[in-house]
């Protein structure tokens, strides 16, 4: 991946992997626009790095997708570099049925929805610029972690939807790019981290990820990702039991 020069937008871009990304990309000279759900997080991350662009939006709801599209497209035309980095992560006891079923879809709709109906909604300036599509699915596409059920599941399914997107953009010269971190120190991974589960910083992820994105993979899988692959092939059985063992008791308790 070229990684100068390029009108880039990270979607959930105001904390965490989102913003280590943006700022390592301004550090290279590029044109950052970061989004978020909340403004007063965008505040204050434009004015901390008043060269980042902030622009509020959801990517939970079409129509704030449709509008961020629309302004980027008008104040943004050069826009060649499209990173779904956007996401939540939430623990969830499926033994008992949900009290709030519009709330138990949330991870699905922020997740997947975001990342598919984003990318659609700015798939023509990307494919008018040659540009790259970065999807940020996670360690957790290979196995899954028991005590998130739908947040694995829905990392499954970005990484099967990066495989069709790049086989369909093939010819159009937009180059596809699947980054699938480990666990990583950030407000999502609090509880994780302090249950004593592995986690690496944004400093490393973004070290180990900028190298390989420099050398041209397309599939970068930084830290345990790697090996959470390769035992997946190699004994699934297991390395499924041992992610039970080690996140079981994160799973809500039943009320």
């Amino acid at each position: 991946m070229k990684l100068t020069g390029r009108t880039i937008l990270i979607t959930g871009g105001s904390a965490g992997i989102g913003l280590a990304f943006a700022l390592k990309f301004l550090e290279l000279g590029n044109e950052v626009i970061v989004t978020g759900r909340r403004q007063a997080a965008l505040g204050q991350v434009k004015s901390k790095y008043p060269k980042l662009h902030t622009i509020q939006s959801d990517v939970a709801d079409p129509a704030q997708i449709a509008a961020l599209a629309a302004r980027v497209k008008s104040d943004f035309p050069k826009l060649d570099v499209l990173m779904n980095n956007a996401g939540i992560l939430l623990y969830k006891n499926l033994k008992s049925p949900a009290a709030d079923l519009t709330g138990l879809m949330a991870e699905m709709n922020v997740n997947v929805g975001g990342v598919i109906g984003t990318t659609s909604a700015l798939i023509d300036v990307l494919t008018g610029n040659k540009g790259t599509v970065i999807n940020v699915s996670s360690g957790l596409a290979f196995v899954p972690l028991p005590a998130a059920p739908i947040y694995s599941a829905t990392k499954a399914a970005i990484h099967s939807y990066t495989q069709s997107l790049r086989f369909q953009l093939e010819e159009t010269g937009v180059e596809v790019i699947e980054l699938m971190p480990p666990a990583v120190k950030t407000d999502m991974t609090t509880e994780l981290a302090e249950g004593g589960g592995s986690v690496i910083s944004t400093d490393e992820l973004v070290k180990q990820s900028f190298t390989l994105l420099k050398a041209g993979a397309l599939e970068i899988r930084p830290g345990q990702s790697k090996q959470l692959a390769f035992m997946r092939r190699l004994a699934p059985n297991f390395i499924n039991r041992q992610l039970w063992k080690a996140s079981k008791k994160l799973v809500p308790v039943s009320v």
